[in-house]
């Protein structure tokens, strides 16, 4: 079927559309995660919430959708160190200030730079997502009202082997109604010492939404 799909789309009119709007033709079709799409209870019929994914990375806009999150698109949006990063800041700000409960900002560029193996571009992007994202959204949340923060990897992707691995991550969960110190940092070794030493991830949209104790 892959290879039949060469010949099919060598002169498929789709691609000649493409290639007159100088875009790169699709030049196969790839099976790759046989199965079917899960069956996943939506956040709007678990909580009775609206909300929306922002990211470049269509595996994460896809889970997004399956639970029922709006996608946003924001452009230039790369998924890499020269992403949109100030864009989805404001995108995710627009969708709250326009009656959304929850947005879901993902930023792919400290997990390409794990696997390309550079300390440098790690650094890099963490503190761009600090200072483009993070640091916007923290800025622009108190004009909407009371509001909470959840700030997390979904994996790890060490340096040392440059591909994705099982430890527990590390998360903070800021509300703006208590008061904060912020004398301490977010790290694995701050977290693993936290009031929440290990939690299950499917707990942690619950815990966001105040329903788990």
């Amino acid at each position: 079927m892959i290879e039949r799909s060469w010949e099919i789309l060598a002169d498929h009119p789709v691609n000649r559309e493409r290639i007159v709007k100088g875009q790169a033709p699709a030049n196969s079709i790839w099976f790759w995660g046989q199965g079917r799409p899960p069956r996943l209870a939506t956040l709007p019929e678990r909580f009775g919430i609206r909300g929306v994914v922002i990211s470049a990375v269509d595996l994460i806009n896809g889970l997004g959708r399956l639970v029922g999150l709006e996608v946003v698109r924001v452009p230039g949006a790369t998924g890499y160190l020269d992403s949109n990063l100030y864009g989805k800041a404001e995108a995710a700000l627009a969708a709250l200030a326009e009656g959304c409960d929850l947005a879901y900002v993902h930023v792919e560029a400290p997990d390409e730079a794990g696997h390309e193996g550079s300390p440098a571009k790690k650094i890099e992007a963490i503190e761009l997502f600090d200072a483009k994202v993070v640091g916007p959204i923290l800025a622009g949340l108190p004009g909407l009202g009371p509001h909470r923060i959840l700030v997390l990897p979904d994996h790890a992707t060490p340096l040392a082997v440059r591909t994705h691995t099982r430890e527990p991550v590390p998360f903070v969960l800021y509300d703006s109604r208590e008061e904060h110190s912020f004398a301490r940092g977010f790290s694995e070794a701050e977290a693993a010492s936290g009031e929440w030493p290990e939690v299950p991830g499917p707990r942690l949209i619950e815990m966001l939404l105040e329903k788990y104790p």
